[in-house]
């Protein structure tokens, strides 16, 4: 994915969603099992490396994972989120075949430790541009910072690949409301160019069980990565979503 400056209107919205007067805010924690569907690599990205297939190290999963986001909305149109979504996974296995991955090569059937590690920090802003009794539906904008590395260990050779940028996704929000206490809810933020893309959504049901307290169960699937410059990855995760929110 190509890196750009920090989108300007969502650091205008966090101004103007500070000096509102009609503030809400909502926590939310997410938990459950992730895995892994396809994780492919190849660094370099050219014929001085080898595709592989991480999954032959870290197995597919399952393995636990949480997220947690704080979001405000105001003058009940305007959200802003903040969310941080972290994800790693580490294993061990063998190579089918000797592979090269950043400057060092990797024997194959023997011993090697994969390390995979995609964190991401986003900032969404959405604008609610229908809200009835039974549908409230938004659209927006999010940026993405991410934090991801791949790190190979088989006995002293050691190689690693760390990346850090900033990804710009469109945001769609949309929730069904059936009566008072049970709801639908889909989110995705997604983006896609010639070097890459990237697809984060979710379907949950909703369960509100007080005044300030809401859970929710369901299904996440994040699939993307690039093929660019020097790098090739490839990931598809799948998520079993349970999460409880909290409005103030």
């Amino acid at each position: 994915m190509t890196t750009i400056r920090y989108p300007r209107l969502l650091i205008g919205s966090l101004m103007v969603a500070v000096s509102s007067p009609t503030l809400a805010y909502e926590v939310t924690l997410e938990a459950g099992p992730l895995a892994f569907g396809y994780n492919d690599a190849q660094i370099p990205n050219d014929d001085t490396g080898d595709r592989f297939d991480l999954m032959a190290l870290t197995g597919a999963g399952p393995v636990p994972y949480v997220r947690a986001s704080l979001e405000t909305t105001f003058n009940q149109r305007h959200t802003v989120r903040a969310l941080y979504a972290p994800v790693s996974i580490e294993g061990e296995g063998t190579l089918p075949e000797d592979t090269r991955f950043a400057g060092e090569t990797f024997l194959a059937d023997t011993d090697t430790t994969a390390y995979y590690q995609f964190n991401t920090y986003r900032l969404t802003y959405r604008y609610t541009f229908h809200d009835s009794p039974n549908w409230t539906l938004g659209v927006g904008l999010t940026a993405l910072v991410r934090d991801a590395d791949i790190r190979l260990t088989q006995g002293n050779t050691e190689a690693n690949r760390s990346d850090l940028g900033v990804v710009p996704l469109l945001h769609f929000n949309a929730v069904r409301r059936f009566n008072d206490q049970w709801a639908a809810e889909f989110d995705i933020d997604a983006a896609g160019s010639p070097q890459g893309r990237a697809v984060d959504a979710a379907l949950a049901a909703e369960y509100r069980f007080g005044e300030h307290w809401t859970g929710r169960v369901g299904y996440r699937t994040l699939e993307g990565g690039g093929d660019a410059g020097s790098v090739y990855t490839f990931a598809w995760l799948h998520y079993g979503l349970l999460g409880v929110s909290y409005t103030f």
